[in-house]
């Protein structure tokens, strides 16, 4: 039996492999609550400035997240002092209510496009920054939080060149 696990774990590897992926990262969530005040920060070295990038923001949540979207506020500090910010909004579940991304358990795994086409202008440190910004949230011992995200990760992709 636990050679059938070792085999189910490297094909879930091998296929969770993505070879123009530059830059993959997870940060967990304490307890899968995300406090209103929470920011997850992604510090990424940039050398290539030729390529075209997308950007994707990776959440795992469970079966405790109460919304069938989720809004984000994401800021992407540059180099070079200039920075960006975006409010953004994502379907978590389909009309009927089941949640999307992937996973067999009570876990799922959503892969959110976050910008496409990106050519990053300079080299250096680029600073990701994501913020929840759901306005109906639960509360614990007084504490404002998101409950039932796991972890938060930031994932660039190289585009591949067709011709």
């Amino acid at each position: 039996m636990p050679k059938f696990f070792v085999y189910i774990l490297l094909v879930i590897a091998m296929i969770s492999c993505n070879k123009n992926s530059t830059f993959t990262k997870y940060k967990s969530i304490h307890n899968t609550k995300w406090h209103k005040d929470s920011i997850v920060k992604f510090t990424v070295n940039i050398k290539d400035t030729l390529s075209k990038n997308t950007i994707y923001v990776n959440l795992r949540n469970n079966k405790d997240y109460d919304f069938n979207n989720l809004f984000l506020i994401i800021k992407v500090d540059f180099p070079n002092n200039f920075n960006i910010t975006d409010t953004l909004e994502y379907e978590m579940t389909d009309k009927k209510g089941v949640f999307l991304g992937t996973g067999f358990t009570d876990i799922k795994e959503n892969k959110l496009e976050y910008k496409t086409n990106i050519i990053f202008p300079t080299k250096g440190t680029y600073i990701f920054s994501i913020k929840q910004a759901m306005r109906e949230l639960g509360k614990e011992n007084g504490v404002t939080y998101l409950n039932g995200i796991n972890d938060v990760g930031l994932e660039i992709e190289k585009q591949e060149l067709h011709d």
